[in-house]
């Protein structure tokens, strides 16, 4: 058992709607101790940055690449984090001298496995510079490079708190986390601590883009747009037959993977409640290609908060024999979960312990990863 750190983990994921933080004390095994977190908003106009990387960032070949608007914009979103992580620290009256490291995600903006390339917008020196604190960043890409789908990373976390939870006789194996995120990933865990882990489809992202380009909005808050539609059955089925809920290799997903319907294909209601309905069924589709039918599911992200996801989700999981628990009816957090598995990660990589498994990524064996940018000496920031 390794020593036991102070570690922030910063998460900005595929919907590309902010920074969340988390502060963990943990070994980076078994003890996971979990402190305060909190969710900082990217404004409009920087989120239409970000999606114009989106398309700059197509053009990438080696991942060291920046083209078009991608240096200025990881600049910014590196000081972005950098404003966020000192503001965290001031909100909850921690020195930076007392946290060890940062785990740093970063923005994705280009997933593409099968050709071994992903790249994460983040500057780990600068963030380090800024912050005045050791920052692990760059988590995927070992796994890539030793032939792992570079997601999802968050199994390893997820396995440390099921550990705890069914110690606790709170959950019974086999259970499964859902993180309804932009994209949906699973994490089962078995009798035995097996892992198995892949993502399940598309999340939010999709229920996003469609309501952002016909009602004006970023997401549909609570679900209320979905809540006065109908499921359009052809229009789920043309997702739910797509090839890759039958494939027989679980591969990770890019938010580019599934479309949004075109613009005639339905109302906005209608739309956003098949959407809804498509999140939900690709998470039980998905989980055919497990190793045994889960007993629980155990949902975090912000899909939870849609009660129309959850509604159909509840529903099916039953039809299957399996209940559905939001992560905050087991005491933890699922805004700040992913955050956390960032921080968590971070320590991990520090001490070389795996991140990924062959039963989470596809990697040949496990491995550690994440690169390590130290915060400056006291003698340069003199």
């Amino acid at each position: 058992m390794g020593k036991t750190v102070t570690a922030i983990g910063l998460m900005s994921g595929t919907s590309m709607d902010g920074i969340d933080v988390a502060l963990l004390r943990t070994d980076g095994e078994t003890i996971v101790d979990r402190g305060p977190s909190a969710g900082y908003t990217y404004d409009p106009a920087f989120r239409a940055r970000l999606k114009t990387g989106l398309d700059d960032a197509r053009s990438i070949v080696k991942r060291e690449e920046r083209p078009g608007t991608l240096a200025d914009l990881e600049h910014e979103l590196t000081l972005r984090h950098a404003d966020a992580v000192r503001g965290f620290l001031h909100k909850n009256n921690i020195l930076s001298e007392s946290v060890d490291v940062v785990g740093f995600h970063g923005q994705t903006v280009l997933h593409r496995p099968d050709e071994a390339l992903t790249v994460q917008l983040g500057d780990g020196d600068l963030l380090a510079q800024e912050t005045g604190i050791d920052v692990v960043y760059d988590m995927r890409a070992n796994d890539i490079a030793h032939g792992g789908q570079g997601a999802p990373l968050i199994p390893a976390y997820h396995a440390a708190l099921a550990h705890e939870l069914s110690k606790n006789g709170e959950i019974v194996a086999p259970a499964v986390f859902v993180n309804i995120g932009g994209i949906s990933n699973l994490t089962f865990i078995g009798w035995r601590d097996e892992i198995v882990a892949y993502d399940s489809g598309p999340g939010n992202t999709l229920i996003d883009q469609w309501v952002e380009a016909h009602a004006g909005i970023p997401f549909d808050q609570g679900g209320m747009i979905a809540s006065e539609g109908s499921v359009m059955r052809e229009l789920a089925e043309s997702y739910l037959s797509h090839p890759f809920f039958s494939a027989e290799k679980r591969r990770s997903l890019d938010r580019n993977d599934f479309a949004p319907p075109s613009g005639e294909a339905a109302s906005l209601e209608d739309g956003a409640r098949t959407l809804a309905h498509v999140t939900a069924a690709a998470i039980i589709r998905s989980a055919q290609h497990l190793p045994a039918r889960p007993e629980t599911y155990i949902v975090c992200g912000g899909g939870r908060l849609n009660p129309v996801i959850m509604r159909d989700l509840h529903m099916l999981a039953e039809a299957e024999g399996a209940r559905v628990v939001a992560a905050e009816a087991l005491r933890l957090n699922g805004d700040s979960m992913e955050a956390e598995a960032w921080a968590y990660l971070a320590v991990r990589s520090r001490c070389g312990l795996p991140l990924t498994y062959p039963g989470t990524t596809g990697v040949s064996r496990p491995v550690s990863g994440g690169r390590l940018a130290r915060k400056p000496s006291r003698a340069e920031s003199a």
